[in-house]
């Protein structure tokens, strides 16, 4: 098996989760904050991206990403944004409120998050890290490709 690339080491490794609306207000004001850090803004599903974003990219996406989760994540718990390090921020998974799955809570194949900052250049998670052999079979079977 290839080398491990360091964005795909980073996605796996461990992370907390962000509770509390105030908690996330937090993250996004250290984001905000630590100007040294160029993020990768990625959408899950689209190229991943080839440049670090600017500040004021990054400023419009935690506007944006934050009135989303509030509007379509109606719970007084946010649960559904995880960091690799709280105090010094990395790597953060921000999940689509209407493709939770198993989010919270133990899986062999949680889903993918909807968007991912990080200080990693990202590979294409679908591609890298593709659906588990049992979905591929039940699909081949649906479309008629497997016997």
């Amino acid at each position: 098996m290839g080398e491990v690339q360091p964005f795909i080491e980073s996605f796996r490794g461990g992370f907390s989760g962000i509770l509390r609306w105030p908690q996330l207000d937090e993250l996004w004001a250290k984001l905000r904050e630590d100007t040294g850090k160029a993020w990768y803004i990625y959408a899950v599903g689209e190229p991943p991206p080839q440049q670090r974003s600017s500040a004021e990219q990054l400023d419009r996406f935690i506007r944006e990403i934050d009135k989303l989760l509030r509007e379509e994540h109606a719970e007084e718990y946010c649960g559904i944004v995880y960091v690799d390090d709280r105090e010094d921020p990395g790597f953060i998974k921000i999940y689509d409120p209407h493709n939770l799955g198993v989010v919270c809570g133990f899986s062999d194949n949680p889903p993918l998050p909807g968007w991912v900052l990080s200080l990693e250049k990202p590979v294409d998670l679908q591609t890298a890290l593709p659906p588990p052999g049992n979905r591929r079979r039940w699909w081949q079977k649906l479309v008629g490709l497997g016997h």
